[in-house]
């Protein structure tokens, strides 16, 4: 079958913006593709990326360290989303500075060799706060992802904003920028004219590699129908999260579908532009849970289907690293402060066997050229046992076979044994397979395996690469299963086990070995006609120990070690970028490699009967924590009390709103309408008592898992829970004019008729809806206060949030508790005059209550130590605490927010040697006998680190 001809989609660029001084860039390169994959420069590649959000870690020393992890795992690209809400706390202001300099994470992505898919939204979704949106566009009319007026002209600032940056950083010049996404799971209330807008904008900004987007749920809606037309994208792409998000259930098997990714258009590759990798945790089973529901068996088995059922050449992971929900990050109702996501990197930088399977079949995809040009093979081979099932495409060029063996009931639990019956390019084989439960093997056929010709081989392919005028190749298969490979000779070539147990044979040009994958077995075949071979035949585990490094021209493989960042070769020496525990480590290097340098230390080696190194990594030196003591507290909500000076709060008196939600009572007490957009707001109400009022009647909108806490007078009356919609946003189900109902008896002698009485509420809002649907009415769903009665009296109101923008930290760091207003947060706030007080052994009034202390950390140099706050025993649903660490806001406990009782404190907002500050601000719905604790600091993980 003969290629489509590519279809030109960039042009090559010879100037443009000058890179950074110091760092170096490549050549511009151009950005073609057909129906079969992206080429550049008219070389095809597969792309894998892991999706990572910059947003989510507030370490920028941080990105470099999450970067070339994944790009040690396997990928090759990073999916970034770019949030507007993030970069935009008021219309007009944007901040590209601190955790939002893009520009650095550009330039670390080109530093670290990943392509990058960039993804400026508008929206985003995410499960982060209004779905990337910024909660001001709330205020403006005019639909939300939409062409209308109003938001039109605020999106546009964003895109006029980001679209340069990424611009100066696309492939064609010299960048990483290698796809352009826009909008994200556009599928209801679709607008055509706002997605040409959108690709114009890019377009006038510089923006010439290929427009993408990624379609939802139903894959063909408007992309089928868009493909010429106004809007039509030149890559279209498909969503996928086959598992669905049980993760309470993680037997659950493919309840979402076959998780097939489909061709959108036959000029195009087949693009999995954002397939699932992890699980939210809605349903608050941990994200262990989630992890083990979408693990190295779904991964086996879904993600091989895509590379061989539907040739997918263009694939994106969605989590590969997912951070943390710091400050109001989060979007209330499906998440909370941790975004692990069960993804293949934990929130504190940890490795997981999730990364190890992608290791092994990206590693795969990046060494097997063949992968990115394949058509469907109809003589797929045959297995003899009707348990088992095959699917198979052929590389037109090079006749290269790629065959799927796998359980032909994909739920099937079993193992089950065959023999294939596979008519090869070099002849016809029979050779043993076999499928344990859910996995899926992805065999090859008829590949120049550097000097070498396979023949056929029952093993999967990890990589190989050509070190020192030989062949080094690491083939792998599950655990106890048999495998075959044969290899293609002139001559019979000599075969010398070096390790394991394998048997060979040769005849008719066939060299074949027979083994069952145990251990790591070494095989070296010299002669034949051929230049040496060393074979690695191993299980998956013993493939997951080695990582390819080096350069092309130089490649290096090593076995061992937590992680190889890079590798390099000059004179004797190798030199590995890596992070070392106690263990061995083995280098397959150029022969004049007599030395080793790993993880900034020298290590002792000696030379193998592979020819490789063989050295041992010393232990890090360990890590003491100190306790924390020391703690002071402090009473605030002083809001509460009726002689509270409010004359300079915001006054709250608007009659209209442009929100589709119209109160039940004025005035509009919507806390977007005033500016104040996160976190806790205070509302006090003034109004002159009859008397004869018996309650106080409210309603407020909080997103799931928000509350809201009223006095009159100083008196305490309790709290309520905040509702999560006003309005369903569904048309078949009625408004709901009570979405967050608190019904309080004035207690006898509280008011004070014929004068002044104040109503003092403090609401905890959540975060904003997201705008899955394009809907106004989830998305303008208003937060605060949505109507107050107090027995029919006229109420004056002022309210007041935080207290401007944080300038370092950004406007999602802060709400406006008096603590947060005053500095309480801050490392460098007078503490001396609090009292001293256990957090844990405390009683708690009702209201906010907050404690603070300081430690010094004093970690070893070039070492990895991920420190995390733990807090004992069973998370209370009757208080809440705000973690704040030097400033900065990294997370919320309590029972009503969700399981986590872990908190990552990431390095650099962390101070590793120095000292540190650590405030809670604690919020009590009813008098307590104690307050959240005991806490204390610990490790992830402790590694000597280059």
């Amino acid at each position: 079958m003969r290629r489509l001809l590519p279809v030109l989609l960039a042009l090559t660029l010879t100037c443009g913006t000058l890179a950074a001084p110091g760092h170096a860039r490549t050549a511009a390169r151009q950005v073609t593709y057909d129906r079969y994959s992206l080429m550049l420069d008219g070389e095809r590649i597969v792309l894998q990326a892991a999706e990572f959000h910059y947003f989510r870690l507030p370490s920028p020393a941080l990105w470099r360290d999450v970067l070339e992890k994944l790009r040690a795992g396997g990928f090759n690209a990073v999916s970034v989303y770019f949030s507007w809400a993030f970069h935009s706390p008021r219309p007009g202001a944007y901040d590209f500075t601190g955790v939002r300099d893009v520009d650095r994470l550009l330039r670390l992505a080109e530093e670290t060799g990943l392509y990058v898919i960039a993804r400026p939204g508008p929206y985003i979704n995410a499960e982060t706060t209004g779905g990337g949106l910024p909660a001001w566009v709330k205020t403006v009319p005019g639909r939300a992802r939409s062409s209308e007026p109003g938001y039109r002209e605020a999106y546009r600032e964003w895109l006029d904003h980001i679209n340069p940056i990424l611009a100066r950083h696309q492939v064609t010049r010299g960048g990483r920028v290698i796809l352009y996404n826009a909008e994200n799971e556009y599928q209801v209330n679709t607008d055509a004219a706002y997605m040409q807008d959108l690709q114009d904008r890019a377009r006038a900004a510089g923006i010439d590699v290929p427009i993408t987007t990624n379609d939802c749920c139903d894959a063909g809606s408007w992309s089928s129908t868009w493909a010429t037309g106004p809007g039509a994208v030149q890559i279209p792409g498909v969503d996928d999260y086959p598992q669905s998000f049980a993760c309470a259930t993680p037997g659950v098997w493919g309840p979402w579908g076959e998780g097939l990714t489909e061709r959108l258009r036959e000029d195009v590759p087949v693009f999995a532009a954002e397939y699932q990798a992890g699980a939210i945790d809605s349903g608050n089973a941990g994200y262990d849970r989630c992890r083990e529901l979408t693990g190295p068996a779904y991964m086996k088995f879904f993600y091989k289907n895509n590379l061989i059922q539907t040739g997918a050449t263009v694939l994106s992971y969605y989590m590969g690293y997912g951070g943390t929900n710091w400050g109001w990050l989060a979007q209330p109702n499906d998440v909370y402060t941790s975004y692990d996501y069960g993804a293949a990197v934990t929130e504190a930088r940890q490795l997981t066997p999730k990364y190890d399977e992608f290791k092994r079949q990206g590693s795969f995809l990046q060494a097997v050229a063949p992968l990115a040009e394949t058509d469907p093979l109809a003589a797929r081979p045959a297995a003899d046992n009707p348990a088992l099932t095959t699917a198979a495409r052929a590389n037109p060029d090079t006749g290269t076979q790629f065959v799927l063996v796998r359980h032909a009931d994909r739920a099937a639990a079993t193992t089950d044994d065959a023999t294939l019956d596979w008519a090869a390019p070099d002849g016809r084989y029979r050779v043993p397979v076999r499928v344990q439960g859910r996995d899926a093997h992805v065999l090859v056929a008829g590949y120049d395996l550097g000097g070498q010709r396979l023949a056929v081989s029952t093993s999967e392919i990890m990589t190989h690469a050509a070190i020192g005028g030989r062949d080094v190749a690491v083939l792998y298969g599950t655990a106890d299963s048999p495998g075959a490979t044969v290899l293609r000779y002139a001559a019979e070539p000599r075969v010398t086990v070096l390790a394991g147990r394998v048997r060979s044979a040769y005849a008719g040009g066939d060299l074949r070995l027979d083994y069952t994958h145990e251990g790591l077995a070494r095989v070296l075949v010299t002669g034949g006609g051929r230049r040496p071979l060393l074979l690695l035949l191993g299980t998956d585990e013993e493939a997951a120990a080695f990582w390819r490094a080096g350069t092309d021209a130089v490649p290096v493989l090593v076995r061992g070690t937590k992680l190889v960042r890079a590798a390099s070769v000059s004179g004797d020496a190798v030199r590995l970028t890596a992070d070392t525990a106690a263990g061995e480590v083995e280098v397959f290097a150029p022969p004049q490699a007599r030395r080793l340098r790993a993880g900034g230390e020298e290590v002792a080696v000696s030379r193998t009967a592979s020819g490789s190194l063989l050295g041992v990594t010393r232990a890090p030196a360990p890590v003491r924590l100190p306790a924390l003591t020391g703690w002071r507290r402090h009473a605030e909500n002083p809001e509460a009390r009726p002689g509270f000076d409010d004359s300079r709060w915001t006054a709250a008196d608007r009659t209209t709103t442009v929100s589709p939600h119209k109160p039940r009572t004025l005035p509009v007490l919507y806390a977007d309408d005033y500016g104040f957009h996160h976190g806790d707001v205070w509302y006090r109400g003034h109004f002159t008592a009859t008397g004869q009022e018996t309650s106080v009647d409210l309603n407020a909108v909080t997103g799931l898992r928000g509350g809201y806490l009223v006095w009159l007078n100083g008196r305490y009356l309790g709290s309520a829970a905040g509702g999560v919609e006003a309005d369903s946003g569904d048309q078949a189900t009625p408004p709901n004019p009570d979405p967050g109902p608190g019904h309080f008896a004035v207690p006898a002698g509280v008011l004070r008729p014929g004068t002044d009485n104040v109503l003092a509420v403090l609401v905890e809002n959540m975060g904003h809806n997201d705008d899955w649907i394009a809907d106004d009415l989830r998305f303008k769903q208003p937060r605060g206060l949505v109507a107050a009665e107090v027995g029919g009296a006229p109420i004056a109101w002022r309210i007041q949030g935080a207290a401007g923008t944080d300038p370092v930290r950004g406007g999602l760091n802060n709400g406006g508790l008096y603590g947060e207003r005053a500095g309480w947060h801050l490392p460098s706030h007078p503490d001396r005059a609090w009292p001293a007080a256990d957090p844990a052994a405390t009683p708690l009034a009702p209201g906010v209550t907050w404690y603070r202390t300081s430690f010094r950390l004093d970690l070893p140099a070039r070492q990895d130590v991920p420190v995390g706050l733990r807090f004992g025993g069973t998370p209370s649903p009757d208080h809440r605490v705000l973690i704040f660490v030097n400033g900065w806001n990294l997370g919320q406990y309590g029972g009503d927010i969700g399981p986590q009782t872990e908190f990552v404190l990431p390095a650099g907002v962390l101070r590793e040697r120095g000292a540190n500050t650590i405030a809670l601000a604690v919020t009590a719905e009813r008098p307590l006998p104690g307050g959240p604790g005991p806490l204390e600091l610990f490790a992830y993980g402790n590694v000597r680190t280059g």
